[in-house]
């Protein structure tokens, strides 16, 4: 009887991709750019509703004080051609106007931008002390209302107008636009800013500066209100210049002053000060 050869069948064993390490890498990379892509859209909607997303600068890390305090250094250098200013409220509590000459006695201080009003009702409970003590102090003086989406803009402007009195040498008056509404659209927002403006052009005289966050302004603002001086607030490290767009920018809420506690905005204006003089109101 004839014998059958056994047939053995071997195992195959299928072998990786040599493009399986690359493939691992690309998709990395892609969850990587979702994420930071979600975060930004995050931080940019926060900030829309009136959220801030940074840090007090004393919960910052050694790393981001140091970035914080070079970023400042940088600015301040980089603009010593230009005038220099802050803006303050009554969470600033008590100032001594006396000792806010300068940063490290080096880059003085020009002008400041003080909170007046805000909504249709509220009045900064220090903007009549510090009006004064800074006018003493021979600063060139603007006064800004925080705009509330969700209530009446004429109401809000004779806020303003009735707190607020502008003199010769003043700068115009600011609108502090921040937030979305979130009773109306968007489109009837921009008809409420802009009867706000109307309405306090006509009282000063002079058309009113527009503050917002540059992302707000970049979506919101830029066209419809071009024929608008603006006054931008970014604090990113690696913005270096003033934008030419820009009449003034806030790029820090983490500067120190003497004569004032705690942290504040410092801001450029995009010119010299005989420029900045030359701006108020006549």
């Amino acid at each position: 009887m004839a014998t059958r050869k056994k047939v053995v069948l071997k195992k195959t064993t299928k072998k990786k991709s040599s493009n399986y390490p690359i493939k691992i890498i690309a998709s990395s990379i892609l969850l990587l750019s979702l994420v930071i892509i979600g975060y930004s859209y995050k931080a940019r909607f926060l900030s829309y509703l009136g959220f801030s997303i940074e840090k007090p600068y004393e919960d910052l890390s050694e790393v981001e004080k140091k970035l914080s305090n070079e970023h400042i250094q940088n600015v301040l250098l980089s603009h010593d051609d230009k005038a220099l200013g802050f803006d303050v409220s009554e969470y600033q509590s008590l100032i001594d106007w006396e000792k806010t000459y300068n940063i490290d006695e080096s880059f003085e201080m020009s002008f400041v931008f003080i909170r007046a009003t805000a909504g249709n009702n509220k009045v900064d409970k220090r903007f009549k002390d510090n009006w004064k003590n800074a006018k003493a102090r021979n600063l060139i003086c603007g006064a800004y209302h925080y705009y509330r989406p969700n209530e009446n803009s004429l109401e809000q402007a004779n806020n303003f107008i009735k707190t607020v009195r502008l003199k010769k040498g003043d700068l115009p008056p600011v609108l502090d636009i921040e937030r979305l509404p979130k009773t109306q659209s968007v489109a009837n927002l921009k008809i409420g800013l802009r009867r706000w403006l109307e309405a306090v052009e006509k009282h000063y005289k002079v058309k009113p500066i527009i503050y917002s966050g540059e992302s707000y302004y970049n979506d919101f603002l830029k066209e419809e209100f071009s024929d608008y001086p603006f006054w931008i607030a970014n604090y990113n490290f690696w913005i270096k210049e003033i934008k030419d767009e820009w009449d003034f920018w806030q790029f820090t809420e983490n500067g120190k002053l003497e004569g004032i506690k705690g942290r504040l905005d410092l801001n450029v204006y995009n010119g010299s000060v005989l420029s900045l003089q030359n701006k108020c109101i006549k």
